[in-house]
């Protein structure tokens, strides 16, 4: 008899909202040349190569910084750097173009395995490389002639997209060639986020040694808006840590940002699975740069039905909620106010205003259950009285037979069904034996 697995069923359940949801959204890839280097790094490919079996349409920018400093070191040979930019003459160039082009190999080639008991077996995936991008020369700043070190002057976006509209990956690494046909060598940081900008993706990833950006107690921070993320870059600078993959994600996560790009990731290249985990579980396991915050609190909409239902049945089955229907839902929907996550509804509840007696009910509140060590339930509460305040309305009161503690703490006080408005006190069902809970506005 096989075993089943009630974790691995969860697991694929609680992930197909964000498979459907990343289905065809563009995202752009940032592998440093010390993710290339790590042992998982066979890992990260394939898991690549699961987000593009998805249908994910996928940019992959690689540097190789460790590589090319290995292979001047190799050679006895040093460049210096200018504000944190490799100077390269012409023969630091060879090395350059030699480091960059075998990775470009190895890289494809790992794409192009097929062995079984991994996400490439029976994979048909096409890598495209080529002169999608065209440099110019950094030229010369404070004096200090940058030689072959150059920048981005133009994107080919249309020939990029034409390859991504045909499911392959595009490959991209530090060098590219100018209009004069000399070639330049980029930081993989600014090939990464001029593509994500240009190309209006979707998401800007990238890894460090880290799960993401450490903050001042240790903890990794789970999301930072444009501001925040600067802060912590400027920790690391006056660190003098500001080579680190850390630091170069942060530079082009604030750019990419405030230029669009609607959330930049960072996790670690040392554990396997944590690009899965980051895109396709419910708290990710990185940090996330976003414009604006991950989690919206808003008036629920007719399309918000099926997610409202999603939450709150398993607590009509445990005898938590009472029972709503689809209909009565759709004809009740405006009185509820929900937190959005990523496209998910992880908390709801309900106003329901009795204008007269100058009293409002609080019913069908619910939390996502990984999600109820945060403050989402004072958060609806606080919307929930700031709307019963609008509505020139003195109390609140709630029903629960569960959840007396949490409301006492909020500043509820026990009532009796006498103080319950005249048509709810009809209603009131002496079986349930539910706790009347009131609270001034």
């Amino acid at each position: 008899m096989k075993l089943r697995s009630t974790a691995l069923v969860k697991g694929f359940r609680q992930s197909a909202p964000y498979v459907n949801a990343h289905s065809g959204k563009t995202v752009v890839i940032m592998l440093g040349g010390e993710a290339i280097a790590d042992p998982n790094f066979a890992n990260i490919v394939n898991d690549i190569a699961l987000l593009n079996s998805l249908g994910l349409q996928i940019v992959v920018v690689y540097g190789a910084r460790p590589q090319i400093s290995h292979l001047l070191a190799s050679q006895g040979y040093t460049t210096p750097y200018h504000k944190g930019i490799r100077v390269t003459d012409a023969r630091a160039l060879e090395l350059v173009k030699q480091a960059a082009g075998q990775l470009q190999l190895d890289i494809t080639a790992r794409f192009s395995m097929g062995l079984n008991n991994t996400p490439m077996a029976g994979a048909q995936i096409n890598v495209i490389s080529g002169n999608f991008i065209i440099a110019q020369p950094l030229g010369i700043d404070d004096g200090i002639d940058y030689y072959h070190t150059g920048r981005i002057r133009r994107i080919d976006i249309d020939g990029i997209q034409r390859q991504l509209s045909q499911n392959s990956i595009v490959l991209l690494g530090p060098v590219a060639s100018s209009v004069t046909g000399e070639c330049f060598n980029l930081t993989s940081e600014e090939v990464a986020t001029q593509l994500a900008i240009r190309l209006k993706a979707d998401k800007l990833i990238g890894f460090c040694s880290e799960q993401g950006v450490i903050d001042l107690d240790g903890e990794v921070a789970s999301e930072m808006l444009p501001n925040e993320a600067e802060t912590a870059l400027q920790r690391l600078i006056e660190a003098q840590e500001d080579d680190c993959g850390t630091a170069r994600f942060l530079r082009g996560a604030v750019s990419a940002c405030r230029a669009g790009v609607p959330r930049s990731h960072l996790i670690s290249y040392k554990e396997d699975g944590a690009l899965i985990q980051e895109l396709f579980s419910l708290d990710g396991i990185g940090t996330q740069i976003v414009m604006a915050s991950a989690e919206k609190i808003r008036g629920a909409g007719i399309d918000d039905i099926g997610g409202i239902l999603d939450l709150i049945y398993p607590l009509e089955q445990e005898g938590i909620l009472v029972r709503r229907s689809r209909e009565q839902l759709e004809q009740e929907i405006e009185q509820f106010t929900i937190i959005e996550r990523d496209g998910l509804i992880i908390a709801c509840a309900a106003l329901y205003p009795f204008p007269d007696e100058k009293i409002a009910e609080m019913a069908c509140v619910a939390v996502h259950p990984d999600f109820r060590d945060g403050d989402r339930g004072v958060i609806l509460l606080n919307r929930l009285r700031q709307q019963a305040k609008e509505q020139r309305l003195k109390h609140i009161f709630v029903l629960t037979t569960r959840s007396v503690h949490w409301f006492l703490e909020q500043g509820f006080i026990e009532s009796d069904v006498d103080q319950l408005p005249m048509a709810k006190k009809a209603l009131y069902n002496f079986q349930r034996r539910s706790k009347i809970l009131v609270l001034a506005v």
